[in-house]
Order: structure tokens, then sequence, then C-alpha cells
């Protein structure tokens, strides 16, 4: 029997080395290649991308964007594709993520699914860690609508004998996790599958027509609930695998605007009342509030002018200019030589191993003589010794004594420095300036503004209030 016509759509952008990897795990897959199409929609990449996929593999279709589009524009530009040629060339569209390594058998079992159930209309892969290739990100999803917040399934979840076994091995090993974990059926119903591998009917997809203009994030969930709506079953199999980098690492910034503007309107979309709606509204005013209180004003700022523009019907791509930029870790060596920063406040988060900035502060202290770094320690906790000769401050444990230890330590320090993964609101009001660090970069910023707290904190209150 003839395997199914299949087109692949991949859509990237300055990702040459992650697009290469992935084209180059789908010429090991089980399915017959002369069954295969594969369409890269390259979003005005600066990095090579285009001219790599041309040498490397030629018989790609190519299409590149003037522009970038954003998720969003780069897959309608590949369905738009899709959609103009003959309706019986592809049984099956296969959407990818530029990031992901997919399993040898991925897309066996997705195809193997549609075939067998004529009402299933999207099947999607589990999602597992490729950091982590031994834990699952998500096995589909279900979408929360009282709180506008997506609830991964399995997310997390280790599959123990994967444990130390690294990704590549993996995409040629048996992989059927239904076999691995408790309960865990071959495939089940949900709310979305992440575009991230998502198969869908070439039929259905046609039918639901091209994504709502999100620019990023939300946009392949507003489509499964739209083919839902229409009758079409989601499902996620437990048996089809991708690897996809986790997003344990990544700090949000300007996508903090995305994300909130783009679940006010899905959820009005597919019928939420006025009364889900002001409680969501509510809650992304309060996140306004903590990032004024931390000292991210601007990022602040994105949350007001989401909810502004979903209330004016404004979708697609937004000029973002945000006011304080992240640098290299690498960097923070020029700002621990800057003369006007004397003494120095880390907090018990920071992890300067992981962020590869132990040595430049190792540096600065032997070079500059008039420096003091001093470590924040909790009492009855081991202290983070990180450096040679540390010092540290410690605070109580109990967070009702530490509001007092905070009050005794304002305006001792010149600079803080925080971890954006486990942030401390009031620590950052203990300084002139505020270093944010992560894994990736760091972000100096000055310390937060009472003004602005305020206000934000007055929007929130008047808006849970129903003040206009």
């Amino acid at each position: 029997m003839n395997s199914p016509s299949i087109l692949i759509i991949i859509v990237t952008w300055n990702k040459k080395d992650y697009v290469l990897d992935l084209l180059h795990s789908l010429d090991k897959l089980d399915y017959p290649r002369e069954a295969l199409d594969v369409v890269v929609v390259d979003n005005s990449s600066q990095d090579g991308t285009a001219e790599a996929i041309k040498k490397h593999y030629p018989a790609i279709h190519l299409l590149c964007n003037a522009e970038n589009l954003g998720g969003t524009g780069g897959f309608n530009t590949g369905l738009a594709w899709a959609f103009q040629q003959p309706l019986d060339r592809y049984r099956y569209l296969w959407l990818l993520d530029n990031d992901v390594l997919v399993h040898r058998a991925a897309l066996n079992e997705l195809v193997a699914l549609l075939e067998s159930q004529s009402d299933i209309a999207i099947a999607g892969s589990t999602m597992m860690q490729l950091d982590y290739p031994w834990r699952i990100n998500e096995m589909g999803a279900y979408l929360d609508r009282g709180l506008g917040q997506l609830v991964l399934n399995r997310h997390l979840q280790e599959i123990p004998l994967w444990r130390g076994i690294n990704v590549v091995e993996l995409l040629s090993m048996p992989a059927d996790l239904s076999q691995q974990l408790m309960h865990c059926q071959p495939y089940m119903d949900v709310d979305y599958v992440a575009a991230a591998s998502l198969l869908i009917r070439s039929e259905v997809a046609r039918e639901a027509g091209l994504w709502r203009d999100y620019f990023i994030h939300f946009d392949d969930v507003e489509w499964c609930l739209r083919i839902r709506a229409q009758g079409g079953r989601v499902v996620v199999s437990a048996r089809s695998l991708i690897w996809h980098l986790s997003a344990a690492a990544k700090v949000p910034t300007w996508v903090l605007y995305y994300d909130n503007r783009n679940i006010l309107d899905l959820l009005k979309t597919h019928g939420a009342t006025a009364r889900d709606l002001h409680r969501i509204k509510t809650y992304i005013l309060k996140k306004s509030v903590y990032y004024h209180l931390i000292g991210k004003s601007d990022l602040a700022q994105l949350h007001d002018a989401a909810i502004s523009d979903f209330e004016q019907n404004r979708l697609g791509k937004k000029a973002i200019s945000l006011d304080y930029a992240y640098q290299p870790n690498q960097k923070l060596i020029e700002v621990l030589m800057d003369n006007s920063i004397k003494t120095i406040l880390i907090s018990f988060t920071v992890d300067l191993q992981a962020t590869k900035v132990q040595e430049s502060f190792a540096r600065a202290l032997l070079q500059r003589r008039d420096l003091t770094v001093y470590y924040l320690a909790v009492q009855g906790k081991p202290l983070p010794y990180q450096l040679p000769n540390a010092q540290f401050i410690t605070i109580a444990a109990s967070r009702g004594r530490r509001l007092w230890h905070y009050w005794q330590m304002r305006g001792r320090y010149d600079l803080v420095v925080q971890s954006d993964y486990a942030t401390l609101p009031l620590l950052s009001w203990l300084a002139k300036e505020i270093v944010f660090i992560n894994d990736e970069g760091f972000c100096r910023r000055p310390k937060p503004n009472i003004n602005a707290v305020w206000n934000a904190g007055w929007r929130w209150l008047r808006n849970r209030l129903g003040v206009g």
C-alpha cells in the first residue's frame, strides 16, 4: 500500500544550525522519502539560513519572506502555499518548529492515528526537552479558560530509564511512552498540540483556513480550538516523540506583550464571558504591578499595552522598543570594573557557575581593592559559597522578619545582583542599580520607581473594583 503523501512545513528565523539539525533528523525518518515534500519558510534570517539550505538541501522548497512575520506569518506563508496545490497532492500537512529533533518513528505514529480514526483532525507529538532528553515538556495541553493559562499535560515528568542517555541515541531507540509511564494510553484527546509537531488532514486545514494573526504565541492554540469547534478531535500521541529546547532557561521580555494580548483575544474569540475577560485583565494588571515592583518597568508597560491593544482589536506585529537590553554574560566584567560601583550584594538565588560569571567576579575582586561583594544568605540554610574569601549578609528565614532586615539594609549597596529565574522583589529596592542575570545574559537597570508602582497598583485596584 502506498504511504500517504505529506507536506512538511517548517518556519525558521536566524536559527541556521538548529534547522539544519532538524532537516538531518528528517532524513532518518522511517517514513518513505518519496512520499514527503518539505517547505521551509525563512522569515528574513540574517545568519545565512537560506544559503545553507540551498547548498545542503537543494530539493527543498524554500519560501523567503521579505521580513520577519513571526510564527503566525511564517506558517501562514507555508499553509497558503499548500492550499494552492492540487487538492489531492497532499493528504496531510506536518507542521514543525525549526529547533526540534524528531524521533525516527514520530511521523509514522502520527499517520497511523489519522489513518485509523477518521474523526481525528489533528495528531501531535509528545514534546521532550532537548536539554534534559529524559524529561517531558508537554504531552499536549489543556486551556484553563478561567485563568487564561495553558495546563501542560505531564509537564516535567521523567522517564527514569532514559536518564543519562543523550538525545542522539534516543532518536532511534524504541520510544513508546505508554509502556514507560503509569496510566498512559497510546494517545489522548487534548485541547491543543503545539505546532512544534502537528499533523493535520489537508482538507481540515483548508476548511479551517489560515492562523489568526497573533505574530507569535497562542496562534496554534487558537487553530486547534477552532478545529475542535468544527467537530474535529485533537489528540496527542505517546508513541510519537520530538525533542525541543525547554523554556526553563528562557526569560520572557518583549514576548510578554503577545502572551497577554493574544490570550485575551483567543478567549474572547472562543466565547469567554465579559466577567472572565475582566478577571484575566485584572490578573494581567497585577503582573504589571509585579514588574514595576522588581524594577522592570518597561516590561510592566507591555502588560498595559496588551490590554489597550486588545480592547482596540489590534492584532499582528507590534513595534516594541524596550528601555534596557540584555548583554552576554561575559560582558558583566565591564560593570564590575565600573568605579562608581563599590559595594555589591548578590542574591542567594544567583548561581555564578551556571551563569558563567564566577571568574568575572573573582578577577574584579583581585583588581579592585575598593570593591566589596556580599552574598545574601538565609538563616538556617547552608551558606552559598561561590567565591574565595566570601562575605555574607544573613537574613531571617521567615518572610515577616525579612522585611525588617531589608529595611535595615536599604541604601548600603551600589548594586544588587538578582536572578531572573527567582527574583526577590524587595531586594531590588536596596541599591541604586540592579543587575538581572540568567544563564544567557544580564540586564542592568535602575532601582524601582515608587510612583510607577503606586500608579500601577491603583490601575489594578480600580480594575478589580470595576471602577472606570
